[in-house]
């Protein structure tokens, strides 16, 4: 395996915007980073379940693919496009009573099963990186957790930046969630392009 290319691609997959680094940087930027750690680590355990699920079902998966993509794509940018409106309506820290928590370890959880681009980031690492040149449970259980783990380290990396901006986020709470929720529904609009 070229473990350049495929460092590259984890790296740059993994840091890129979505829904995961979105949200995460949303969150603590609401929340504060301490505060947000229930939602990355539901990320990361979501994360782990998707990534062996694929590792299992790659080759089913992969040939299954063509059909069952369109439905997942429009089940993908339904959750993001509800998610781009919680942050869109949620008022700043103390304004009004009703706020929807999209802060919460099963969130993060769910998110990874709906989100197309962890899914096909799932098949096409295992099918095309690890799969052809490595078999075994152990080796393949050691990437899931390797890969799960850069997905980690990287929406806590946003997180950070999220909280690092609270105050500057607090202040203009309204633009900001505008920025955030347009990036999500960005996100669901190019994944539903693809069908």
């Amino acid at each position: 395996m070229n473990f350049t290319a495929f460092l590259s691609y984890v790296i740059l997959t993994a840091i890129t915007p979505g829904p995961n680094n979105i949200m995460s940087m949303s969150n603590a930027s609401r929340y504060g980073f301490r505060r947000s750690l229930p939602f990355n680590f539901g990320v990361f355990a979501g994360f782990i379940a998707v990534m062996s699920a694929s590792a299992l079902f790659s080759s089913l998966l992969y040939n299954v693919m063509p059909s069952v993509k369109p439905f997942m794509l429009c089940i993908g940018a339904a959750y993001i496009l509800w998610l781009a409106w919680t942050v869109w309506r949620d008022a700043p820290h103390g304004e009004g009573e009703r706020q929807v928590n999209t802060n919460t370890f099963l969130s993060g959880m769910t998110l990874q099963f709906v989100n197309v681009k962890v899914i096909l980031y799932c098949i096409t690492t295992m099918s095309s990186f690890i799969l052809p040149h490595y078999h075994g449970l152990p080796v393949i259980a050691a990437f899931v957790v390797f890969l799960a783990f850069v997905g980690f380290a990287c929406t806590l990396c946003w997180a950070v930046f999220g909280a690092l901006f609270e105050i500057l986020f607090k202040r203009y709470s309204r633009p900001v969630n505008a920025v955030m929720a347009l990036l999500l529904v960005y996100c669901a609009v190019s994944m539903l392009l693809e069908i």
